[in-house]
């Protein structure tokens, strides 16, 4: 039996809850345990699994949602360590065991609450209770644990019989398939992958200035990127999104700044034609065509957006018209073959599909639903959608290849294994617009500017 399936075996009728606060702490500690098995044993991705569970138990108001949420989330990004809690726990004074099952349940929860620094606290003394661990579990008002390292060094003060490493937070296979330079590096991409990412957004159709003092009067505090003219960062809480007038009217839009990336690199004219081969809802087709208008107002381009799904592309459909942006067209892919013209645009964007491992920090279930072969699967999907797009580029074209991958095998190894088999095609040395430094591939660590991670290539059509 695994361990979450005996927690589930165990009853938490048995558990005395006798305080209004510790009744709640003990449904949210069902209900979190509910969801985060669903999670773990369906492999179902956790923003849709919380989000259908919220669509069907309305009963729950603003704060619930939140401890919920918030907790389940932070159980993923610290489930390499919590996961150690499920047999002996080591304390100050010796080694005490917790059992398996409910006091190891409630280990977890008390500890992920601290990591986090959450403000619920007579729900996590409630918890704490539960775990049998009340001392080993406090921690002082004044202290503050800042990041991975003060964390992991706190858990092995209070826990000396484990060993912790911040290495454990990612699974072993992610340092085999995206390996770092040295242990700086390695601690870097720890730190930045435990750590929540602001919400970044990009204006379309309105000044900067304009943006960010419309958002003022709606109380969200917004400053704009060092690096774009167009991004805005809105910090880390939820929003409303269409409580919002000006993603209501399409002066808006949600992107990463690490995904922004991409079509800076682009760098398409006013009047270019460009193909998104694998545009998912169009988060790309739109940026390239805000960065054609803030050209010219008259700008003449267009985007053909395709994928093999038809809801992404109604959802770009939808957004295309609230920004009142002409030019953007859908052409899905129906087979192997192009549904577009060959030889015909002056810029193809190859964002394919990948195992997302730059995307951990917004999804820290993924690492550790996904497996090695997410990465190990991905490139010979990745070279013959990148060669079947190639065709559509015309002598002098530009073709961009992206991924929101850390791994060279979809990264490097897929444009070097292109261009060994395609001459006419050569790399163009582009600027990282992080660190400054000109290259024909750019990998954009999360670190680098609080970003998720991207990699990026530019290439031309010689003939």
């Amino acid at each position: 039996m695994t361990f979450l399936n005996e927690v589930k075996a165990t009853s938490f009728e048995a558990i005395s809850a006798e305080t209004p606060a510790q009744k709640r702490a003990l449904s949210y500690a069902n209900t979190i345990l509910q969801l985060f098995t669903q999670v773990m044993e369906k492999q179902q991705p956790a923003d849709r699994v919380v989000g259908e569970y919220f669509r069907i138990n309305k009963k729950h108001g603003s704060k619930d949602r939140r401890v919920i949420r918030e907790s389940l989330f932070a159980l993923f990004r610290w489930w390499g360590w919590l996961n150690k809690f499920n047999t002996n726990t080591g304390t100050n004074t010796g080694t005490s065991t917790v059992n398996t099952g409910t006091q190891a349940w409630f280990t977890m929860l008390t500890v992920n609450a601290r990591l986090e620094s959450h403000s619920w606290e007579p729900f996590i003394t409630a918890w704490a209770g539960f775990s049998g661990q009340e001392k080993q579990l406090s921690l002082d008002g004044e202290t503050r644990l800042e990041n991975a390292s003060e964390k992991c060094d706190w858990l092995t003060e209070q826990f000396p019989a484990i060993r912790f490493s911040t290495d454990e937070l990612v699974p072993d296979w992610f340092w085999q398939t995206c390996p770092t330079q040295d242990a700086e590096q390695r601690l870097a991409m720890v730190e930045a992958l435990s750590s929540r990412p602001p919400i970044w957004a990009r204006v379309q159709n309105i000044d900067i200035d304009e943006a960010i003092d419309k958002l003022a009067k709606l109380d969200i505090t917004a400053t704009a990127s060092e690096y774009f003219s167009d991004s805005i960062s809105l910090g880390h809480k939820s929003i409303n999104l269409n409580g919002m007038s000006l993603y209501r009217e399409g002066e808006l839009e949600i992107q990463d700044l690490g995904s922004q990336v991409v079509g800076q690199i682009c760098a398409p004219n006013p009047n270019d034609n460009w193909w998104d081969t694998c545009s998912g809802a169009g988060g790309k087709s739109l940026q390239l065509r805000s960065l054609m208008l803030a050209q010219d107002k008259q700008a003449k381009g267009t985007i053909v957006a395709s994928d093999v799904r038809r809801k992404p592309l109604e959802e770009l459909a939808k957004r295309a018209k609230r920004a009142s942006f002409r030019g953007i067209t859908a052409s899905p892919w129906k087979s192997d073959e192009l549904p577009v013209p060959p030889n015909h645009f002056d810029g193809v964007l190859v964002d394919a599909p990948c195992s997302c491992t730059g995307t951990w920090r917004r999804n820290p279930d993924m690492r550790w639903i996904d497996v090695i072969d997410s990465v190990n699967d991905k490139p010979n999907l990745q070279l013959d959608i990148l060669t079947r797009s190639s065709r559509a580029v015309k002598v002098g074209g530009t073709l961009v290849y992206a991924t929101c991958s850390l791994s060279p095998l979809e990264n490097e190894d897929v444009v070097n294994a292109f261009l060994a088999k395609h001459s006419k095609f050569e790399l163009e040395i582009t600027r990282h617009p992080f660190t400054g430094i000109e290259a024909t591939m750019h990998t954009v660590l999360p670190y680098q500017a609080d970003t998720d991670g991207m990699f990026v290539a530019r290439m031309k059509r010689k003939s």
